[in-house]
């Protein structure tokens, strides 16, 4: 069928639209105890979770679970709205959705942050918007640090937190060709899979030396002693720490 997409196994091009009437005259009698009116009620306005979900769809998580989520959240609205006030149920009820999914998501992290850490970084969005308001730019770390009055490093640290993390494998560009991903921008020369399997040698052939011609090579090469410093604390001649240094230099060259 063209245009069905199902979540949770329900056909969304087929989800009713409550009017404006229809959704005060449902909501009224759900306060009053109707079941049958709060289940009306609920399905005509699936599509305001629907709505919803979609700026969060760029999360990687599952689509039918976050629509669950937004369900509880309209839930959540439908119980505790004030029929008394002069708003309508959607101004009242999308927050609530929203709401429910952050809390979702924060709360199925893989990265935990804690609550003063979140409540910082609200607090510098906040200082943010209002002095971009005031001043028609962008204000500096230092300016946002200054008007909430706390270290610069906490407001670095606070923005760090609330980031989205980034998949490696997300590509960042792509011509027609192969794609360009995080990982080909971040990526660290110093710890490649080559030197991992020379360090892995190295190791392996170090270990393969005897304990005396270990002791020597981290006293020359760790410890940064010359020859007649090790000479004079192992006991032996300058001349047969020499020999066996260079022995012990020339066996790790084999085996690597």
């Amino acid at each position: 069928m063209l245009n069905k997409v199902e979540i949770c196994g329900i056909n969304t091009s087929k989800l009713q639209v409550l009017k404006s009437s229809e959704t005060m005259d449902l909501l009224r009698r759900t306060k009053e105890g109707d079941t049958e009116a709060r289940e009306k009620l609920i399905r005509g306005n699936l599509r305001l979770v629907l709505s919803v979900i979609q700026k969060f769809l760029n999360r990687g998580e599952n689509v039918d679970d976050l629509f669950q989520v937004g369900c509880i959240g309209l839930i959540k609205a439908i119980d505790n709205f004030d029929i008394n006030q002069n708003v309508k149920f959607s101004t009242y009820g999308v927050p609530m959705i929203i709401g429910e999914i952050r809390r979702y998501l924060r709360d199925n992290s893989a990265i935990r942050v804690s609550r003063s850490m979140r409540d910082t970084a609200y607090r510098v969005l906040q200082a943010r918007e209002k002095l971009m308001a005031d001043n028609q730019r962008e204000p500096t770390v230092e300016q946002i640090a200054k008007y909430l009055e706390i270290p610069r490093e906490e407001v670095v640290f606070a923005m760090d937190a609330i980031v989205d993390p980034v998949s490696l494998y997300e590509p960042v560009y792509s011509d027609g060709g192969d794609a360009i991903c995080v990982m080909d921008q971040v990526s660290d020369s110093n710890n490649t899979d080559e030197n991992w399997i020379e360090q892995i040698a190295l190791r392996e052939a170090i270990d393969r030396l005897g304990e005396r011609e270990k002791n020597i090579l981290s006293l020359r090469f760790y410890e940064g002693k010359t020859q007649m410093e090790v000479s004079s604390e192992i006991g032996i001649s300058q001349a047969q720490v020499s020999r066996l240094e260079k022995g012990a230099i020339n066996s790790i060259k084999k085996c690597l």
